[in-house]
């Protein structure tokens, strides 16, 4: 298959991040970026055609895939329109914030008959895809408990608390989709616990900055989310599944696997400080996915099903955590396995 011509839209820090990678990717060619904040110059510089409009990649007939970058709200919309437009979409996560309005895109990019891929990167990071390889080849036996870490090493500005959806959509989104990822199973049932105990201000927005999530899975197991909005020490993230036949973990990665040993104590590196640091090579090796399943043919290894089911595992979380007992995934999530 010749080149495939891309277009992102949404130039702020993942989509530079995303567009940076592309340049560098054999077999693609980004040919333009769009943001009504961009600066044309940064990216003239790069070989890459800057916009102001979105359109401008929607209605470039020679572009096939585009990459939707953009503020979680316009999300929905651009994916419908780059589906009606007949091109290839990776949007980063969520489509949506609201189960309807998903579907009412899934529609859409079906009828289209296009691929669609969601960013959710982590199964794309090695250590992680390790840890599922284990579970998928049967050496932890029957999976009985999942426990999940994630601490984020700074608090996120209030400007953007006050818009992000909560906690449990822009941040554990991602551990819930892991969980999914890691286990094979499907959620059935959670209960979340939320608190404010790193910055009031938080509260005073309207979000949490430290929760626990327990959760059902529908092949008997249990699972364990850890969160909190600031780790002074680092990007903490962790997963361990323990089963049957023993455990499966995947540690924190450092800049440095050196400890120093003496009568003083044992030194080492703390973890990676941010995650464009942690899962820089899972960036990659998602676009690499997205852009193999054009070439073949074949369904993308995130598909919109798997952007819909954490959020109506957040959707029960926030219920769970706002009436104080566990709630009931929608029954509509179960029938297909994450793909690995």
């Amino acid at each position: 298959m010749n080149e495939i011509i891309v277009g992102v839209i949404g130039a702020g820090r993942i989509g530079t991040l995303h567009a940076d990678n592309l340049i560098r990717m054999p077999g693609v060619r980004l040919k333009s970026i769009a943001d009504p904040l961009i600066k044309p110059e940064a990216w003239s510089r790069r070989g890459v055609e800057p916009a102001l409009d979105p359109a401008v990649v929607l209605d470039d007939s020679e572009i096939a895939a585009v990459l939707i970058c953009s503020p979680t709200t316009t999300h929905a919309d651009l994916t419908e329109a780059a589906a009606r437009a007949g091109k290839h979409v990776f949007c980063e996560k969520p489509i949506a914030l609201d189960p309807v309005r998903i579907r009412q895109t899934l529609a859409v990019v079906e009828k289209a008959g296009v691929k669609l891929q969601v960013g959710f990167n982590r199964r794309f990071d090695p250590t992680f895809a390790r840890v599922r390889q284990a579970v998928e080849a049967g050496e932890v036996g029957d999976v009985q408990l999942v426990r999940v870490v994630a601490r984020d090493p700074l608090r996120p500005p209030i400007e953007y608390v006050a818009t992000s959806g909560g906690m449990f959509f822009d941040m554990t989104i991602h551990d819930f989709d892991m969980v999914r990822f890691v286990s094979g199973a499907d959620v059935v049932e959670v209960h979340a616990f939320g608190a404010v105990l790193v910055d009031p201000a938080i509260g005073e927005a309207g979000d949490i900055d430290t929760a626990v999530v327990t959760l059902k899975l529908d092949n008997g197991a249990l699972a364990v989310i850890e969160n909190s909005r600031e780790a002074v020490f680092g990007y903490d993230q962790r997963v361990e599944v323990f089963g049957s036949k023993g455990s499966v973990e995947a540690f924190n990665e450092s800049p440095c696997q050196v400890r120093v040993r003496t009568a003083a104590g044992v030194r080492a590196e703390n973890p990676l400080f941010f995650f464009l640091q942690r899962y820089q090579r899972s960036f990659v090796a998602e676009l690499e996915a997205f852009f193999d399943s054009i070439r073949s043919d074949r369904e993308p290894p995130v598909t919109g099903h798997d952007a819909l089911i954490p959020v109506l595992i957040g959707i029960a979380a926030t219920r769970s955590m706002r009436e104080g007992r566990p709630v009931a995934v929608e029954r509509q999530q179960r029938g297909r396995r994450p793909e690995a």
